[in-house]
């Protein structure tokens, strides 16, 4: 568990009942995002309550009417990702610093200017961004947020997400490493040789190739082969 210090306040409205579990504001981030973290660890308090701040708890009768459960962990779950997490307004304005830098490498990472073919870079991609005004809300999702900047900055860049899709071959010594290719990256085809080798059609974002490229270097010491389809 987390300091009491350092916790903020997750709330989750159900009609005119509110219910508040006290919370690691990073930890509860992370599983907000889909990661699977130790609900134990993001927990600063091993209570349900409908008023943290006086400490007041709430009553297993409506745990139960509202959750259908009084197991702490469990509600505690569905408090953080479908309630708010109250955050201070220093958090708040990390927590959106870092959201924006993730949106903006994203999309340099995905997008072209269709009239040079050629990734946007990302000082240019920030400074059209402000221009439009995008609005990032630290509680929504790299995707859902990389998806609405790009909306809001195709009136003021030429903007393309443009994908790739790149004929792979691993020799047969290194295909232990298939699991981490699959794990990083979109594999649309793949088959299993006789030799033992894998082959497979990787589809990425235009301006991902050299991180590909790069990654099956270090998996096979430069021995993959590649060809780009069209």
């Amino acid at each position: 568990m987390v300091s009491l210090d350092k916790a903020v306040v997750a709330r989750y409205k159900h009609g005119k009942k509110i219910f508040e579990i006290l919370v690691d504001p990073e930890g509860a981030d992370l599983i907000k995002s889909g990661a699977k973290e130790d609900i134990e660890n993001v927990l600063a308090a091993d209570e349900i309550f409908v008023d943290a701040s006086k400490g007041k708890k709430a009553t297993e009768e409506d745990l139960m009417e509202v959750f259908s459960t009084a197991d702490v962990s469990e509600i505690a779950e569905k408090i953080i990702k479908e309630g708010e997490l109250q955050l201070t307004t220093d958090q708040r304005r990390k927590k959106i610093e870092e959201k924006r830098k993730m949106v903006v490498e994203r999309i340099a990472q995905i997008t072209i200017n269709p009239q040079t073919h050629t990734p946007h870079p990302p000082t240019r991609i920030e400074i059209a961004m402000n221009e439009a005004k995008v609005h990032i809300d630290p509680f929504k999702s790299v995707d859902e947020l990389v998806t609405e900047a790009i909306k809001a900055l195709r009136p003021i860049i030429p903007i393309k997400i443009e994908e790739t899709k790149i004929a792979i071959k691993i020799p047969a010594m290194y295909t232990g490493q298939v699991y981490e290719l699959k794990r990083h990256f979109d594999v649309m085809k793949e088959e299993w040789q006789k030799d033992g080798s894998f082959i497979a059609v990787v589809k990425v974002p235009a301006g991902m190739r050299d991180e590909l490229f790069s990654f099956l270097n270090s998996i096979t010491k430069g021995e993959a082969e590649t060809k780009i389809v069209k």
